[in-house]
């Protein structure tokens, strides 16, 4: 029987998930595949690592490059995290001529042209199924099962930890630190949060998925960011009152001739199903224009979540190999010659719902100012609420506007924020809602 050797680097959390899979799966593998996926080296710096799991006599060592230049590799996987050392390890695989798998997110979404188009001109394959939604086949799904729809949108909560924070807040009534402080205490989220709190985890998957759903060069820098540290307990709050739940989403939409992409909290109807998807879990809507709306939910990261996605990317390329078929399903899903750059809408240019909350001083007039403001800038409120209770001594005002333009938006708020009247910076959370009518 056949075997394809395979060469881990990295053996952290979603390294040692690889490890076990294969060791403790191969004869369900070989009964799938008719081959054997032979786990031939694993890197790691750390040579404690050798002690986590049985690995064979000589297959645990300490330099990646050795597995990289080894000729009897067919299949490099690359679970190190980070870019520079990931990066070159992974070009220096593809010169060799072997086929890459990696979770590694931020590469692609900040270096991924470059590695993919070098995959391309050495006819070897780069798998990166893992680098989006865990367990969730969403890049198969958009490479693959989708192939003939035009994907017209996709709304998704694709970071766990800012789920589990949100989900902390709304249930347990606690505030963003604590929240924060019990996730990382459970292992759910780093020493340093800032690329899961700050949206930027999130975001580099969505330039992913952008690139794979409308044929467009990866493009991170251009999407709009924003994170969940603003959102308080008082908002969370107001918006279960109003119907609706606030999630981190990622969310593009096609507008032909360019890209709808952001990633920010968002404030979701109760009865749409993303409300519904509480703590670590993640799940992704996606819209195409045959099959209509298209779900997918489950667990994001983890070891075995993770690693089931990596080991999926091998099998696919197993039996490529086994059938000598190179390129069958092109890697960001167009034919190269046919992706071209499309840009990403400015911001300022999208139009959608707004909730606004101003912590006001307790005088007449003060509703009247806010509301002709508003009215000057083309926004139109279709609701106010002047709660009665105080928040730090004054008393919020809350308004869900129609639709809206985000420049129009900006510029009232830089007027109502003058007001000496209003005591702290206006809270703005976008809503997306179909429901909502205008």
């Amino acid at each position: 029987m056949r075997e394809i050797n395979v060469g881990l680097l990295g053996c952290g959390t979603v390294g040692l998930g690889v490890a076990k899979l294969l060791i403790e799966q191969k004869g369900l593998l070989i009964s799938k595949i008719g081959a054997v996926l032979n786990l031939k080296r694993v890197a790691d710096i750390d040579t404690k690592k050798a002690g986590l799991i049985k690995f064979d006599d000589n297959v645990f060592i300490s330099d990646a490059m050795k597995v990289v230049d080894d000729s009897e590799i067919d299949i490099i996987v690359e679970t190190i995290g980070g870019e520079k050392i990931a990066k070159d390890l992974i070009l220096k695989a593809l010169n060799n001529g072997k086929h890459v798998v990696t979770a590694n997110k931020a590469l692609l979404a900040n270096h991924g042209n470059s590695i993919i188009r070098q995959a391309f001109e050495n006819g070897v394959e780069i798998a990166f199924e893992a680098s989006v939604g865990g367990c969730m086949p969403i890049i198969k799904s958009l490479r693959e099962s989708l192939v003939c729809n035009r994907i017209q949108s996709m709304t998704g909560i694709l970071n766990g930890t800012c789920n589990y924070i949100f989900s902390k807040i709304t249930d347990d009534k606690i505030s963003f630190k604590k929240a924060l402080s019990e996730a990382q205490a459970s292992g759910i989220a780093e020493a340093d949060p800032t690329l899961d709190i700050q949206g930027i985890d999130t975001a580099h998957k969505l330039a992913i998925l952008i690139a794979l759903a409308y044929g467009t060069n990866i493009n991170f820098k251009d999407i709009y960011i924003e994170g969940i540290t603003k959102i308080t307990s008082p908002d969370l709050l107001f918006a279960d009152q109003f119907g609706y739940k606030i999630k981190l989403l990622a969310i593009t939409k096609d507008r032909q001739d360019k890209i709808e992409a952001r990633v920010h909290p968002t404030m979701i109807p109760c009865d749409n199903i993303l409300s519904n998807v509480d703590g670590t879990l993640n799940a992704i809507n996606i819209s195409g224009n045959v099959v209509g709306d298209m779900l997918l939910y489950g667990n994001g990261a983890g070891m075995m979540p993770t690693a089931s996605a990596v080991v999926s990317d091998i099998v696919d390329i197993a039996r490529n190999m086994l059938s000598n078929t190179k390129g069958r399903v092109p890697l960001l899903s167009f034919l190269m010659d046919n992706i071209r750059n499309i840009p990403i809408m400015p911001i300022e240019d999208i139009m959608t719902h707004y909730y606004f909350r101003f912590l006001v001083l307790d005088k007449p007039g003060v509703l009247s100012k806010i509301s002709g403001i508003l009215g000057d800038h083309n926004i139109s409120i279709k609701s106010v609420h002047q709660k009665g209770r105080r928040l730090n001594g004054f008393v919020p005002i809350v308004m869900l506007t129609h639709i809206a333009k985000e420049a129009d938006v900006n510029f009232a708020m830089i007027e109502i924020s003058d007001l000496n009247v209003v005591t702290d910076s206006p809270v703005i959370i976008r809503i997306e809602d179909d429901n909502i009518e205008d």
